[in-house]
């Protein structure tokens, strides 16, 4: 029987694991893991950073169900991917990094770049270890997988010294595991379903509240449960696309009213953290009902009268034999109430964005960013009050093709989303918001997009400051403010240096050709655009 080496068992096992390909950052600890995945027909994506390599496994996971996976050299190769590991912890995504690891027999030796990487990454993973032997790298990748899709999932990370990559053993001397995890995620059972059901039909201001926890990929039984019901939807992080922009019952810039008077809350795979207030501003006479795969969020910050450890996408298709029940003649003047402060927010957020030529109002970026990615375009959004903004002008309806960092707060996650989204959906258009903050972290990966002939169009809300953090600071040391001012930097003239295409935009009636041009030019690009400055204590700034 033929040799194999440990670098092709992993990807081997990667391959059965419908891993289709991965992202590295190359170094001399994981050429065998890298020779292995050209071996088998696994694509190699190189980036510039190892933070934007891990960012990328995590958007592949988010985007087609499968495990994302990055390769990364030992010692700082490691490090620099830790970051990526923490956003996907706080999200809930499951995704695998690889990293090489220092030879064996230098262990203690001061080897070059010996590191012990699970101790280090421990705390921002669900599982980590050192695979010591060749024979049983296929069944090292089975128990990385099984601890990721576990639960809600999350990232886990394996290592693997040099020798034991490129050791050979033959082909029969490896187990290859087959059916070693769940293909479906926890369930529930008829009377539970039920039970909610008639709490959501005597209920007269029911509110849909939907996060991360619910998968892309199970995401199809919303619109069904949603219309039966016939109530506000509010959906949160990685959720948004889940009902079509423009949709009757998506909520957009109502949440707060909704919770504040509702009397039913059904909650699906949502976290009660600081974006959700911690679940305080809820109606505290209101009966919640959370639905997670991972039992440790159900009670979290706030009761749950009802909590269901399910799968919220099964959940769903339960729900969902049960919609007969639903009532909407009850939630009528409900639905009216808010669908009219939804109208008013709107209207308002219209008004600013009409208010300002140059430099541009970002209520106006908004609307004409919004307007150009259109409602089937994948968007990765990066940055702060720029994106807060944009977020509630974006027409995405597709679930999960709006990619934001989670609850990590992560910057520089953009250009690792946009690069995963186009390795997985070639023809679709994929963007990225920047804001002039978040641009900075890894805009060097439009060199990545250009070498890959990736034709991604970015778009940076450029006001020249770190928006939030200056308006804080402001806040409370009005006259020693540091380090909250960029300067309107020419970022376009990056990309344009790099060979692709760049334009700095200063007015308003210059951003929706520019965003055109942009694509017409069918390479990776970015728009630079000139915002009004818009932070708490400014002259320019609008409530």
């Amino acid at each position: 029987m033929a040799g194999i080496h440990g670098g092709q068992i992993v990807a081997r096992a990667l391959k059965a694991e419908g891993v289709a390909a991965i992202f590295t950052l190359t170094g001399g600890h994981i050429i065998p893991l890298l020779d292995g995945c050209v071996q088998e027909g696994i694509r190699v994506v190189d980036v510039r950073h190892e933070q934007t390599a891990a960012h990328a496994a995590e958007a592949y996971t988010r985007l087609t169900g499968r495990l994302g996976v990055a390769a990364v050299t030992a010692g700082p190769g490691v490090t620099d991917a830790i970051t990526g590991l923490a956003a996907a912890q706080f999200s809930g995504t499951p995704m695998l990094l690889l990293g090489g690891r220092h030879f064996v027999r230098q262990e203690q030796k001061g080897g070059l770049q010996e590191m012990n990487h699970p101790e280090l990454v421990g705390p921002v993973t669900r599982w980590a270890a050192t695979a010591w032997e060749t024979a049983r790298l296929a069944e090292y990748v089975a128990i990385a997988a099984r601890h990721a899709f576990a639960g809600r999932g999350g990232p886990v990370f394996l290592d693997i010294p040099l020798e034991v990559q490129a050791d050979m053993v033959p082909e029969d001397a490896i187990d290859w595991p087959v059916d070693y995890r769940a293909a479906e995620g926890p369930g529930v059972d008829g009377a539970v379903a039920e039970r909610v059901a008639e709490l959501l039909l005597r209920a007269e201001r029911p509110v849909l509240f939907v996060g991360g926890g619910l998968k892309p990929e199970r995401a199809g039984a919303l619109i069904p449960v949603a219309e039966a019901l016939g109530t506000m939807v509010y959906l949160n992080g990685a959720a948004r696309g889940g009902l079509p922009f423009g949709h009757e019952l998506l909520g957009n810039r109502t949440r707060g009213e909704a919770f504040r008077e509702a009397d039913v809350v059904l909650a699906l795979g949502v976290d009660w953290d600081f974006r959700t207030g911690y679940g305080s501003k809820i109606n505290p006479e209101a009966t919640v009902i959370q639905v997670d795969a991972e039992p440790t969020r159900i009670g979290w910050n706030r009761p749950a009268h009802l909590g269901v450890i399910a799968d919220p996408g099964r959940f769903l298709d339960i729900l969902g034999l049960h919609k007969a029940t639903f009532g909407r003649s009850n939630v009528a003047a409900w639905v009216a109430q808010l669908a009219a402060s939804e109208a008013a927010k709107l209207q308002s957020a219209t008004e600013l964005a009409d208010s300002a030529d140059a430099p541009v109002h970002p209520e106006l970026f908004g609307r004409e960013v919004g307007a150009f990615f259109g409602p089937d375009a994948i968007v990765a959004v990066d940055g702060g009050d720029i994106v807060s903004t944009t977020a509630r002008w974006l027409q995405v309806s597709h679930p999960g093709h709006v990619l934001d960092p989670g609850p990590f707060g992560t910057l520089g996650t953009g250009p690792g989303y946009a690069l995963a989204a186009k390795v997985v959906h070639p023809d679709r258009t994929v963007g990225i918001v920047f804001g002039d903050g978040g641009f900075g972290f890894n805009g060097m990966e439009y060199d990545t997009f250009l070498r890959h002939d990736l034709p991604i169009i970015g778009v940076v809300g450029n006001d020249g400051v770190w928006n939030n953090i200056k308006s804080f600071h402001t806040a409370f040391y009005p006259d020693r403010v540091v380090a909250a001012d960029l300067g309107v930097r020419p970022y376009h003239a990056m990309v344009t240096g790099l060979g692709g295409h760049g334009s700095f935009v200063r007015k308003a009636g210059q951003l929706r050709p520019a965003l055109d041009e942009a694509a017409a030019s069918q390479t990776a690009a970015l728009v630079n655009v000139h915002l009004l400055e818009t932070f708490r204590g400014s002259s320019n700034y609008s409530q």
